[in-house]
């Protein structure tokens, strides 16, 4: 929607009043930004200060490794997912058509799961290095080299294998935006395939490219499953030791602090990637993109180059996981999944009403209001989407913490009987975190569907004597009915992913199925971890049908027979 339309929609909705909301607007922002004000402030006034001493001996190393995980988990995911959506987008070969969308589904499979299964498949015992065995006739590790499977390096495929699709997805959608005009001109030029990816689809795809890998660096600082099981010190395992073995609240909110630094940083970096990076299209119909047909060789090599992070991002840890669960079917009866499974939609459900009805009465209210602050807040509100789970954590424990006890203290006081813990001794403060950390979703959604409803009915229902309630529920909710509903699955699938915030604000013998799983998987008992995480895998999977049916139906380039020696 343009600028003056806009502002147009904004001025119909605030003729039907707006203080009360904006009101609301400013308060469910205010609850949205509190963890992160509560970590800083936390980190600026520790009860013991051990900042010098983590300086002096685990701080260069928890970053170091984090800033190789981020650097690795980048590079590595734009060159998979940049490199699959050139070939699926320039180029016609065996399997393009399927492999176009089964690219996507590595973003069902959660990071820490890939590394189960791939550890499981590498280590010694695994099936790759029990048939080398086999094959070569080497009786123990002595006779031969292998590649330490629990390593830093491993860590960065596991992650790029699983983060390449938010790479795939933009750049794939950045290359169908440019006319096919450009492309022509340079192959009739002369212009070989590599140099054309080079020259012209490297340069107008770059702000895409850019943008997914800092998404997906950002990913790589936030993972605590992966790191952990691979035991690479990073400064999100750094939160857990500090906080829950030293149990210094202090130090665990400065390091905290750092890991915010370190998303800040990657944030403006994308920025910045993208600040004189402005391609626009012509104002007439832009030419589609004609696909050039590969050669047998050529066709089967970018075939195999689109089919390896495919089967490295969801075939090989479907197909372990799958078959532990067949090869342990009493993990299916285990006691506790039950429960897990209760408690994963029980949160998740809660936590996506939660959420979507928040971001739904904030952008409304932000709209009604004429005055400056709620809008400035509302940008400000998605900060959360690119905190790590622990981070968010340490920002709700404490706080919530201090408040449980007060009112515990209070209430002895008043009544002679203890309550207990009623916030951070329930799955509330694990809400509270799963709200703010996918508000930002949440919020895009909601923003979205206000914008393509037509500026006149509002005008009309307003006229009509319905008042600001009225209008939204008569008018606005029937319309982004979809647009709601779409909010509410993605929240719903991010909250079953989510692993470190559930990890540090569970109850004492709580479980979801993402900590079963790891707990699990921790103990190298993939045999009862397995049915939780095909349920996790499952649940991604409703996401990811409904990203690729929003994504992939978009662009229907065509195809000119032209054989391609050169590979793509």
């Amino acid at each position: 929607m343009s600028r003056p339309k806009r502002r147009q929609h904004d001025h119909a909705l605030r003729q039907s009043g707006g203080g009360t909301w904006s009101v609301a607007a400013v308060l469910i922002a205010a609850l949205v930004l509190m963890p992160i004000g509560a970590v800083i402030w936390l980190a600026m006034n520790p009860v013991e200060n051990i900042w010098p001493h983590l300086l002096s001996t685990v701080m260069p190393r928890y970053f170091l490794n984090t800033v190789i995980l981020a650097a690795g988990t980048g590079v590595l995911a734009a060159a998979m997912g940049a490199g699959s959506a050139w070939l699926v987008s320039m180029y016609e070969f065996p399997g393009r058509r399927g492999l176009e969308w089964l690219l996507l589904l590595p973003l069902a499979v959660p990071a820490y799961i890939g590394a189960y299964a791939l550890a499981d498949f590498l280590d010694y015992s695994g099936p790759v290095q029990t048939a080398l065995r086999g094959w070569f006739g080497w009786q123990n590790a002595r006779d031969y080299w292998f590649p330490r499977v629990r390593s830093i390096e491993m860590a960065i495929l596991v992650l790029a294998a699983a983060l390449y699709p938010y790479v795939y997805l933009l750049t794939r959608a950045a290359l169908h935006e440019q006319s096919g005009s450009a492309y022509e001109v340079a192959r009739a030029l002369g212009t070989g395939p590599l140099s054309l990816f080079r020259r012209v689809g490297l340069p107008l795809a770059r702000p895409a490219i850019v943008a997914g890998s800092a998404i997906a660096m950002m990913e790589a600082v936030a993972d605590y499953g992966v790191v952990s099981y691979f035991g690479v010190q990073t400064l999100n395992t750094g939160i857990f030791t500090t906080w829950l073995e030293r149990r210094n609240a202090g130090g665990a909110a400065q390091i905290a602090c750092v890991i915010l630094l370190v998303v800040v940083v990657l944030a403006l970096w994308e920025r910045f990637g993208r600040r004189n990076a402005r391609y626009h299209q012509s104002a007439r119909q832009p030419r589609p993109i004609m696909r050039q047909r590969l050669a047998t060789v050529s066709g089967l090599g970018a075939a195999i180059a689109c089919f390896i992070p495919f089967a490295l991002g969801f075939l090989l840890p479907v197909g372990v996981i799958f078959h532990y669960a067949l090869a342990y079917p009493q993990g299916w009866i285990t006691p506790g999944l039950a429960l897990a499974v209760w408690h994963t939609v029980s949160l998740g459900a809660g936590a996506a009403a939660a959420t979507v009805g928040l971001a739904l009465i904030m952008v409304y209210g932000v709209r009604l209001s004429g005055r400056a602050l709620p809008r400035l807040l509302l940008p400000v509100t998605t900060v959360g989407y690119a905190a790590p789970g622990a981070v968010l954590a340490v920002g709700i424990l404490i706080p919530l913490a201090a408040l449980d006890h007060r009112v515990a203290d209070s209430w002895l006081a008043l009544t002679g009987t203890d309550p207990g813990l009623l916030l951070t001794g329930s799955g509330a403060a694990i809400i509270f975190a799963y709200m703010v950390r996918f508000f930002a979703i949440a919020q895009g959604a909601i923003d979205g569907a206000f914008t393509r409803v037509s500026p006149s009915l509002p005008m009309a229902a307003r006229s009509l004597g319905r008042d600001s309630r009225g209008v939204l529920r008569d008018i606005f909710l029937p319309l982004m009915q979809g647009s709601v509903g779409s909010a509410l699955l993605l929240v719903f699938v991010d909250c079953c992913k989510e692993l470190p915030a559930t990890l540090l604000l569970r109850p004492f013998n709580y479980e979801t199925l993402a900590t079963r799983v790891h707990e699990k998987a921790s103990l190298e008992d993939l045999g009862n971890a397995a049915p939780a995480a095909l349920l996790v895998m499952l649940v991604g999977l409703l996401a990811v049908g409904l990203l690729a049916r929003a994504n992939l139906g978009l662009h229907k380039p065509t195809t000119r027979g032209i054989g391609l020696n050169q590979t793509g």
